[in-house]
């Protein structure tokens, strides 16, 4: 893999990650942009503790513009786009509109293809392994930034979701604190450890393995499989089978694997609904914080998930999972991992 570094017109950091060393994509950005300028600021919710990012910024920030003007498509000698080069394998930048900037972290776009009218499900193995290396590097290179407690790299598909961009394309997180939800994981692997002296990452991951109704595939050293307590009709959670904080740590074994897996999984997702347009879904790697005492107890994973519950209907956040975070899924996790195996690949 080759790296290269430069800038953008405002400043802003781009990098190209290229499977061929011989790749030459330092083009310099001729648009007449002003200096990047934003502002953010972490308030505490103080009757939950809960960091909350506020960034009033983002209110004209780019809105489902049309093909012809995607800003993340390679640029031409008739448009400029936020990638100057005219052609890439995969690249990371500075987000122009970040939710965190500054003192407050860092937000990065990685787009995965230059071909907009495809997805990350049909990317082949040699590009997904590429991705896995981008993410490994930026996870790496933003966790040993002054401030940063937790990096989360993470794909928005489909208009559903709420995703503003069409061009296939993911974004990395550098949080100055530890996120809410993983701060839940770690006190509840914390007080599992201090009742039993296990670990519950490897006991749940084990359980599923052993149990089997939820697995929706099984390789040498990934399984994914639907969550017990499932909260969306058609989630699934896929662990290596040797725990690991990070991406940064992740052995060679499971980093030679995942490009087959999850391409799989991502495939059989597409493949779940007799539906108009792919199926919509946020793809989640959860990774230790940089540093503490719950690092070394804390399993890598990814979490996928949809928002379909059937063809023509959706999963929405209503009263009681907005109001009170008590979650109500329309589908038997059991049932859910059935039919992911049913739509394997032929």
């Amino acid at each position: 893999m080759k790296r290269t570094s430069t800038r953008l017109a405002d400043g802003r950091e781009i990098l190209y990650y290229d499977a061929d060393d011989g790749a030459a994509r330092a083009v310099p950005d001729t648009r007449p942009l002003d200096t990047s300028a934003t502002s953010s600021e972490v308030r505490r919710d103080p009757l939950l503790g809960d960091a909350v990012v506020i960034a009033s910024h983002r209110q004209g920030r780019t809105y489902h513009p049309p093909a012809d003007a995607c800003p993340l498509c390679p640029s031409t000698e008739d448009r400029a786009s936020e990638i100057p080069a005219p052609d890439y394998d995969v690249v990371v930048f500075e987000n122009r509109f970040p939710s965190l900037a500054g003192d407050t972290g860092r937000c990065e776009v990685i787009c995965f293809t230059p071909d907009h009218r495809t997805s990350f499900a049909e990317l082949d193995e040699e590009r997904a392994a590429l991705v896995l290396a981008a993410w490994t590097d930026r996870t790496a290179e933003l966790s040993a930034q002054a401030g940063v407690r937790q990096v989360y790299c993470f794909e928005n598909r489909g208009a559903e979701i709420g995703v503003t961009l069409a061009h296939p394309h993911g974004q990395i997180y550098a949080f100055p604190f530890i996120t809410p939800r993983t701060t839940r994981m770690l006190a509840t692997v914390a007080a599992h450890r201090a009742r039993t002296g296990g670990n519950l990452f490897d006991e749940v991951l084990a359980a599923e393995r052993a149990e089997g109704t939820r697995v929706v595939l099984e390789g040498e050293h990934w399984t994914a499989f639907v969550p017990y307590a499932a909260r969306w009709p058609y989630e699934v959670h896929l662990y290596p089978h040797r725990r690991t904080a990070d991406l940064t740590t992740l052995d060679d074994a499971a980093r030679a694997e995942f490009p087959r897996v999850y391409l799989e999984l991502l495939r059989r997702f597409d493949r779940l609904f007799e539906a108009p347009g792919p199926t919509p879904y946020i793809s989640a790697w959860h990774q230790a914080p940089v540093s503490g005492d719950g690092r070394a107890d804390f399993a890598l994973h990814l979490e996928l998930f949809t928002v379909r519950r059937t063809a023509d209907k959706l999963k929405y956040l209503a009263g009681t999972e907005s109001g009170m975070e008590a979650y109500m899924n329309d589908v038997r996790p059991e049932d859910a991992a059935a039919r992911l195996r049913e739509v394997a690949s032929r």
